[in-house]
């Protein structure tokens, strides 16, 4: 079964194009445990970046995925109520249809 890694952000005002660039530029080595990635608009301007890996890969991914993270941080806006700039769930799928 899969795994998947979902973080919504929010670019600050302005800088948005920098979060895409960052996330279109990234090394391939940050993504090379994931299947498949998406960034997908969510409510704007809050995006969701989705990262779907097998499961035994999720845990040895995490520090690739914040390191990534790291690059662009600067560009991301306090989601608010203590979140920070991210709110990251994970893990593994329960149904594939």
């Amino acid at each position: 079964m899969s795994a998947f890694n979902v973080v919504r952000f929010r670019g600050k005002p302005g800088r948005e194009s920098e979060f895409v660039a960052a996330h279109r530029n990234a090394h391939p080595s940050s993504r090379d445990s994931s299947d498949s990635c998406w960034s997908i608009p969510a409510t704007e301007p809050t995006v969701s970046s989705v990262n779907g890996m097998a499961l035994r890969a999720l845990a040895g991914a995490r520090p690739k995925m914040i390191a990534m993270l790291d690059s662009f941080r600067d560009t991301l806006e306090d989601l608010g109520g203590g979140l920070g700039v991210t709110d990251p769930v994970s893990g593994e799928g329960i149904l594939e249809l």
